[in-house]
């Protein structure tokens, strides 16, 4: 799975909104100050409208607030919003007309991948973006394979790239 550009710019986006702790941010002052194209800033925020997860207004005093509260929005929540489900393959939609892999039934790898997908959506699931933001949390896998929130000391600074 990849988080897209669109995904990462929308999540710095909601950083700001979340930090206003309700107020108002124009979408020029969140692209310029997260270093997003304009253009591609109010595409990522009309998403969200439709998404629910901000709401919008114009005018001189415009811009957009959360109508979400941050405490209860997680961060699987948001990438599904900008990206749709989380898939780690492609097993229901490889096969002809777009149906399921017709060796998916007997594929050795397909409880590898469906299992893969559950650990991840549980995982964005585990952390809300107020706790990432104001609280600089992060799950981490515990030895009980339950996430557990740590903070920023406790994770590596780089990931590492899969390309």
């Amino acid at each position: 799975m990849d988080i897209s550009r669109k995904t990462d710019y929308a999540l710095r986006m909601l950083s700001e909104l979340v930090r206003s702790e309700g107020g108002i941010i124009s979408v020029r002052a969140a692209s310029e100050k997260d270093n997003i194209p304009y253009s591609f800033a109010r595409s990522i925020q009309h998403d969200l409208v439709r998404a629910g997860i901000i709401e919008s207004t114009r005018g001189s005093r415009g811009g957009m607030r959360l109508a979400v509260d941050p405490r209860r929005t997680t961060v699987r929540q948001v990438v599904e919003a900008i990206q749709g489900p989380i898939y780690i393959s492609s097993c229901d939609t490889v096969g002809g007309h777009e149906g399921p892999c017709p060796f998916r039934s007997e594929c050795h790898y397909n409880p590898i991948w469906c299992e893969a997908e559950r650990i991840l959506r549980d995982y964005f699931d585990s952390v809300t973006l107020y706790q990432v933001v104001c609280e600089h949390k992060h799950p981490m896998l515990d030895e009980g394979s339950h996430f557990r929130l740590a903070d920023a000391s406790e994770a590596p600074r780089d990931v590492p790239s899969a390309r």
